[in-house]
């Protein structure tokens, strides 16, 4: 199956007055065409840097310091920034987790939207105007037409996020990186918006879906990736990975989730919090927090192992269990 993204070793950061801190180390994944890939972790675990690299939208003085971005087999690290900028909206669009920061605040969000449409495609006003309030109505933004004469400061959070939705859908992307996507939406818009990333990836678009929410990772991904302090540490088919979580971490996400379903009293906790990325520990960055460690852990970083099935985990007691 071809691969609308390859992320080869990434590893991308920000200087600060300890040393640089490197948010994103040594990550690899792929987005295949038509797939949706899910990539999840604990808010501050470099999921978002990620997804700005790979959209070349990394804020100085953050960078990206090696590795490969591949975009249909085109390398994006260091291509020239008109290139990229051309790519952006026609061939890979992100929908923002914080809408009210990305959308511009004295410009109405119909002319936004329609914006979207004429850098890239030769189309009439009337045309854009019409296509703005189509894909408006389908992202499901009440009263569509009335609400292209409203500057963003005029709608609610849910709204403007429907309408950067809109705005990152409209081309029709082969790539779509939705950064927690249905935030501040209610339940029944949040159906529709996933049911519209659905059509999308049936008709080939590549997403790449980042979210803390587990039950739409189940419910929407074919793949997972479980990312923390910077690394993935478990890859696998999305049933396998719920079926058979192999690290402790990823175990420890689920079970947070699994004591809601069984109404038990107590809310099951990962103990402690993710490491200073400044001051990483030695060894496996997890093991601080983690009830399985040995003494292995502590002395150098794991590799990712395939455990069968191209379940991929970084973790040594993962491995000693699944040998015996």
């Amino acid at each position: 199956m071809r691969n609308i993204l390859e992320v080869r070793h990434l590893c991308a950061g920000f200087p600060t007055l300890k040393g640089e801190a490197v948010a994103v180390n040594d990550v690899s994944l792929t987005v295949p065409e038509g797939k949706i890939v899910g990539l999840v972790g604990e808010s501050g675990c470099g999921k978002s840097m990620t997804a700005r690299a790979v959209m070349g939208l990394i804020r100085y003085p953050g960078r990206v310091i090696s590795g490969s971005i591949l975009l249909d087999g085109r390398e994006l690290v260091g291509m020239p920034k008109k290139e990229k900028r051309a790519l952006r909206g026609s061939e890979m669009s992100m929908i923002f987790q914080e809408p009210m920061t990305s959308l511009n605040p004295v410009m109405k969000v119909g002319r936004q939207v329609e914006e979207a449409i004429r850098i890239h495609e030769k189309v009439t006003a009337e045309e854009a105007a019409r296509r703005s309030v189509e894909i408006l109505t389908k992202v499901g933004v009440p009263e569509a037409k009335k609400r292209c004469l409203c500057y963003p400061h005029q709608l609610s959070g849910g709204l403007r996020q429907r309408v950067m939705i809109a705005m990152a859908m409209i081309l029709g992307p082969r790539l779509l990186i939705a950064d927690e996507p249905t935030t501040a939406l209610d339940v029944t818009v949040e159906a529709q918006i996933l049911q519209l990333m659905r059509t999308l990836s049936s008709g080939g678009t590549g997403i790449l879906l980042i979210s803390h929410d587990l039950g739409v990772i189940a419910q929407l991904c074919d793949h997972v990736y479980v990312m923390y302090a910077g690394r993935i540490v478990e890859s696998a088919d999305v049933n396998e990975l719920f079926d058979r979580p192999l690290h402790p971490y990823t175990r420890g996400l689920l079970n947070s989730v699994r004591s809601l379903r069984g109404g038990g009293d107590v809310l099951d906790t990962i103990p402690g919090a993710v490491p200073n990325l400044t001051r990483m520990p030695a060894g496996c960055g997890f093991s601080p927090r983690c009830p399985e460690r040995c003494d292995e852990c502590v002395m150098d970083v794991p590799g990712l192992v395939d455990m069968g099935n191209g379940h991929l985990v970084r973790c040594r007691p993962a491995e000693g269990e699944e040998a015996k």
